[in-house]
Parts: C-alpha cells; sequence; structure tokens
C-alpha cells in the first residue's frame, strides 16, 4: 500500500477522494487496495491528529472514520471536522467493531451519516460510500456551477449563526463587503435569516437582504434548508458601473458628473454623495450645476427624472 501523496494537485475532475483513518494498517490496506481499484484517490491517516490535517489540507469527497483509536478517538475527530466550516459538509462513515446502541448513536450524533461494522467488507463499504457520494457529489456540483456563473452560497446554521460552509467566491465576497471570515457570519446575515425563518419553513420565499458598496450591490437569497437548522444562502454581486458610463454617454457627463448623477438618482444628498466619491459638498454641487446645465434641468427631481427614464431603457433591472 502507497499512500498517496498530499498535495493541492488531486484529480477531482475524473476521482473522488476518500480519507480513510484507521490505526491498524492492516484494515488500511484492505480499504485501500479495494477503493484504488474502483478507481478512487485514496489518502489515508493513522491517528485523529492526521486525520484532521488532512482533511484539512485535501478537502476530501468522503471520510471512513475508526470509532476506536488511542489519542484523539472518532468520536472527536468527527465533532472537529463538523465544527469546521471548510470541512462540516464532508459525509462520515464511522467503521466501528462496537454494535451496543449507545456507541452507534454517539457516532451519528458526532456527525456521522452511516456506519459499517468490523470486520470490514470492502463490498458493504463501497455500497455505503455510493449512497452517499452521489448526493455530496450533487451538492458539489450545484455549488460549482453557482460560483461559474457569477453566483456564490454558504451555508449558515441559525442556532449559533455558523458559517459552515462558503463557496471560494463567498469567501471573498464577505471579506470585501462585511471583512469577516468562517466561522463568523456576518451579523447583518444572521439577522436577516433569523428573522424570515418562520416564512423559509413554509416555503415562502423572504425578501432579500442587499448591501451596497459604492455602485456595487450584494444580495442575499435564502435558497432552502440544508439539514436541521442549516440554510443555504445564495449571494450575487451586480455592479451599476455600466448604468453609470451609459449615463455619461447619454448626456455627454464627465465620469465623475455621471457617479453624482447615479447618486442623486439613488436619492442621496450633497454630504453623502461627497463621502462616497471622497469629495467636499460644495465640489459635489458644483458638478450637479453642470449636470442640469447639461440635461436641461433645475431641480433634482427633474434630473433624477431624467436619468431614471434613461437607465430603464438601456437597463431594465437597474433598481433606483
Amino acid at each position: 500500500m502507497t499512500p498517496t501523496p498530499l498535495d493541492h494537485t488531486l484529480d477531482r475532475a475524473n476521482s473522488d477522494v476518500v480519507l480513510i483513518v484507521d490505526d491498524v494498517p492492516d484494515n488500511l490496506a484492505v480499504l485501500h487496495d479495494a477503493l484504488d481499484e474502483s478507481g478512487y484517490t485514496v489518502l489515508v491517516a493513522t491517528g485523529g491528529e492526521a486525520a484532521l490535517q488532512r482533511a484539512a489540507q485535501a478537502l476530501p469527497d468522503i471520510v471512513l472514520l475508526d470509532a476506536m483509536m488511542p489519542g484523539i478517538d472518532g468520536f472527536e475527530v468527527a465533532k472537529r471536522l463538523k465544527a469546521a466550516p471548510q470541512t462540516a459538509h464532508i459525509p462520515i462513515i464511522f467503521m466501528t467493531g462496537l454494535t451496543e446502541t449507545e456507541h452507534l448513536v454517539a457516532a451519528l450524533e458526532a456527525g456521522g451519516v452511516d456506519y459499517v461494522t468490523k470486520p470490514i467488507k470492502p463490498k458493504e463499504v463501497l455500497a455505503r460510500m455510493g449512497v452517499h457520494m452521489q448526493g455530496a457529489r450533487e451538492r458539489r456540483q450545484a455549488r460549482n456551477a453557482l460560483d461559474a456563473f457569477g453566483y456564490a452560497s454558504i451555508t449558515v446554521r441559525a442556532g449559533d449563526g455558523r458559517l459552515m460552509w462558503q463557496t471560494p467566491l463567498a469567501r471573498e465576497l464577505l471579506l470585501r463587503y462585511y471583512g469577516t471570515s468562517a466561522p463568523q457570519t456576518p451579523p447583518p446575515v444572521i439577522d436577516w435569516l433569523r428573522r424570515h425563518l418562520r416564512e423559509a419553513e413554509q416555503q415562502i420565499e423572504p425578501p432579500r437582504l442587499s448591501v451596497e458598496q459604492g455602485p456595487r450591490r450584494l444580495t442575499f437569497r435564502l435558497h432552502q434548508q440544508t439539514g436541521d437548522d442549516d440554510w443555504l444562502i445564495v449571494m450575487r454581486e451586480v455592479s451599476d458601473a455600466a448604468v453609470i458610463e451609459a449615463m455619461s454617454l447619454s448626456f455627454r457627463l464627465t465620469a465623475r458628473e455621471a457617479e453624482v448623477l447615479y447618486w442623486v438618482v439613488k436619492g442621496k444628498i450633497n454630504r453623502d454623495i461627497g463621502d462616497i466619491l471622497g469629495t467636499s459638498p460644495m465640489t459635489v454641487k458644483k458638478h450637479l450645476e453642470r449636470v442640469f446645465a447639461k440635461l436641461g434641468v433645475e431641480t433634482r427631481t427633474a434630473a433624477a427624472g431624467m436619468a431614471m427614464n434613461r437607465i430603464r431603457q438601456l437597463h431594465p433591472q437597474f433598481e433606483g
């Protein structure tokens, strides 16, 4: 048995990655050979600490976990994997020689989705893995597709507010808009989720959460419940930079004049616009006077109305 080297170039397109954790070399050898022959990429660990390190680095698609090991046992390994946002989504199948009900219940309570009893029968293990891998594979493909089309997704536990899982794009967006990273969910997102849980449980789509950063806007949509208390939230960032450019071309405005008009359409006063653009209210007032002259209007309301009509012609999806 030659363990697969741990690196970040695992061939996930053509092979699912399984981590086997067992302190008995003979058990590892039997499973490794059976899984390798079945087309899996196999990683191994002989103890709890090594298992946690390998799981965090390689993010396997499934874990086969021995329940009873010296040091950190399998129950504790499972709890730590489920508590960490980057590994919480990984299905865990326990391997145990303990068949008493309380041990099997403990395995499931620790985060296992299934268990097999020793002595291990490779065909049984493969069958159990197939059941759980299919669901995990479909969820992974769905999440990758969301990212590919400019959406991002996170899984949040409503009770304690932990961010249990996130796509790479979601990680980037939460850091940029809120300065937070897993396992911390931004407080406004938690508040929004908890306010609308009753609607969501009745399968009524709640209003979306939206946060603005300059001409960029990040929206959150409650997608579905994925566990007893876990909720999948889909995020998307929309930029109105194209809207600002369209106003500049349509009304022959400078880039800064178009930005000022954009924020007037958004209902901002001169002081707020100055704060957003990093200039003084007086400078904003001068830009606005030139905008009025170019549009042939005398008031903010008239300028905003004219701009809004043109924007809706060019960008019907714009939210003023």
